[in-house]
């Protein structure tokens, strides 16, 4: 039986899609055949073939070889804007029940199936529809990711609250360093670990902007 988990951040250009794609070959160093799934993406380049493509989609592809681009993104968007604002320029709107569906023809295909959010828990989807209610239709354990800078206490421990209220479970949570000084990192890092009682599944290093996304 497929497991799956909800990846969220505590705030945009963080490094989710950086931390997915270490997710991903962590759990395929375990032998898993892992697939990704990037519901909702806005900013995309037009490929030769008039195709669109999302730069986040494109790592999660290079990562799971993966190749039904329409399956793993059902919702795509020129802009580089939230995704309300661009599905409403589109005159789109955006089905939680069509995501779902196509979680679940992805979770019959693989080990582990890996839902990577847009923008942080509470960006919107459309009025008054925000990741959250995307993470709870798709009733999923969530991996959160926190970008190790100043604030980024604050920042995760009020997402880590908003997802226990959604009644959720918080599977675990990422440090990624997205800047290559933060002071006191090392206090920083202790004090999230014992106050967030999910465990820390990875700590990954400082890479610099061209290597990380979302």
């Amino acid at each position: 039986m497929s497991q799956g988990f909800f990846l969220t951040g505590t705030d945009t250009e963080i490094g989710k899609t950086h931390s997915a794609v270490a997710l991903i070959r962590h759990w395929q160093a375990q032998g898993q055949r892992v697939l990704a799934m990037k519901p909702v993406a806005s900013g995309c380049e037009i490929l030769p073939d008039g195709s669109w493509l999302n730069d986040d989609v494109a790592r999660l592809v290079a990562a799971s070889g993966q190749q039904d681009l329409d399956l793993m993104n059902p919702y795509r968007f020129l802009p580089p804007v939230s995704p309300h604002i661009a599905a409403r320029e589109a005159g789109v709107e955006i089905s939680l029940a069509r995501i779902v569906s196509h979680y679940r023809q992805l979770a019959a295909q693989a080990d582990t199936v890996l839902v990577e959010a847009a923008g942080g828990w509470l960006a919107p989807l459309a009025d008054g529809v925000y990741m959250e209610d995307m993470a709870r239709a798709l009733q999923l354990p969530v991996i959160l990711v926190v970008g190790m800078r100043l604030g980024c206490i604050n920042h995760a421990l009020l997402t880590v609250r908003a997802i226990e209220a959604s009644g959720l479970t918080l599977a675990g949570w990422v440090a990624n360093r997205v800047v290559p000084q933060q002071l006191a990192y090392a206090d920083n890092l202790a004090t999230l670990k014992a106050a967030i009682a999910a465990p820390l599944l990875l700590e990954l290093p400082y890479e610099d902007s061209t290597a990380q996304s979302a």
